[in-house]
């Protein structure tokens, strides 16, 4: 019997050491649900990237228009967990623009000087005709960081969906890899 009191001490130490290689570095929760960011670098953020953004309009209302934007990474590797979120402000009014039903939520790591972008696709309204979104401001983010970065809406209005109760008939797509 006492010879099994050394191998339970030994089986216990073992037991620690492989628990502790499990570790994942500290770091925990950040609080911005992007738990395990650091194992593909920190989250992504506005003052790390230089965002472009592009537009093919709609010509007309009732006609649909995106709006691309290209987030190149300036620095060292950040990750991209999750789906940009983007609200469009108007009258002083922030709405929210809901993601695509379709997009799927993914995790990305940016090494310095790539790119991705996503799309915000959307229904021009007519302006006016109290069915629509007078926009004039764009407000970006990305997942897992609180910063944001505007831009000008110079695109017409954005039409409501029907009973939605003021949601712009417009969506946010996922990240896509950008170049070639």
């Amino acid at each position: 019997m006492r010879a099994s009191a050394p191998i339970a001490a030994a089986f216990a130490f073992a037991a620690a050491l492989a628990l502790t290689a499990c570790d994942d570095g500290g770091g925990g929760d950040s609080g911005t649900g992007d738990r395990g960011a650091g194992r593909g670098g920190a989250a992504c953020r506005m003052d790390g990237v230089a965002v472009d953004a592009v537009a093919s309009p709609a010509p007309a209302a009732g006609d649909t228009g995106t709006v691309s934007f290209t987030v190149t990474n300036r620095g060292a590797a950040c990750t991209l967990d999750g789906l940009p979120a983007v609200t469009l402000t108007a009258g002083g009014t922030p709405v929210e623009v809901p993601a695509d039903a379709a997009a799927p939520r993914q995790r990305l790591t940016l090494a310095e000087d790539t790119a991705v972008s996503f799309t915000v696709t959307y229904v021009r309204g007519e302006a006016g005709g109290g069915r629509g979104l007078a926009v004039r401001t764009a407000r970006v983010a990305l997942p897992g960081a609180a910063d944001t970065r505007d831009f000008p809406w110079t695109y017409g209005d954005v039409s409501l969906k029907d009973g939605g109760d003021g949601v712009p008939d417009a969506t946010v797509g996922p990240f896509q890899q950008a170049g070639d």
